[in-house]
């Protein structure tokens, strides 16, 4: 019997494998718990029509996500903080500042945990990277300024 497993099944092989059984297994165990549907040919083209339509969704927010890099590197946002007396920040400035400002000035939401940045407590202009999924990154500069 061959069956196209739905979930990984230890020591069968993983989810998306066509997979060739004994027949009460297949049916009592693999189709019977959800592991796996009886591989015909519908299923089949079932399954490789989705796996198409992933590949494409995929695909899109990869460009997406290049598109919003693209984007990031060619702005700089301004960031306005309160300033002591010898020069350096009250506090410090965050992810949501920087997230904040991106939406504020530019329009581009983003959620602050792709965000890095190094500890900054001082006015100037400093780098940050947003980390997007995919191996996809973006460096752009802020400017801190006094209040």
């Amino acid at each position: 019997m061959r069956v196209l497993l739905i979930k990984d099944v230890k020591g069968l092989g993983k989810a998306g494998e066509i997979k060739d059984v004994k027949d009460g297994y297949g049916h009592n165990f693999l189709v019977g718990k959800g592991f796996a549907k009886v591989a015909t040919d519908a299923v089949i083209r079932q399954h490789n029509a989705q796996l198409k339509k992933e590949a494409a969704q995929l695909e899109a927010q990869k460009e997406e996500f290049r598109d919003l890099a693209k984007k990031l590197e060619k702005i700089r946002p301004v960031i306005k903080k309160p300033v002591g007396e010898n020069g350096t920040l009250f506090g410090s400035v965050t992810k949501d500042d920087v997230a904040n400002a991106l939406k504020e000035q530019n329009g581009i939401e983003l959620d602050k945990k792709i965000l890095e940045l190094d500890s900054i407590k001082n006015v100037g202009i400093f780098d940050v990277e947003a980390k997007f999924k995919h191996q996809i990154s973006a460096k752009f500069e802020i400017e801190v300024v006094a209040e």
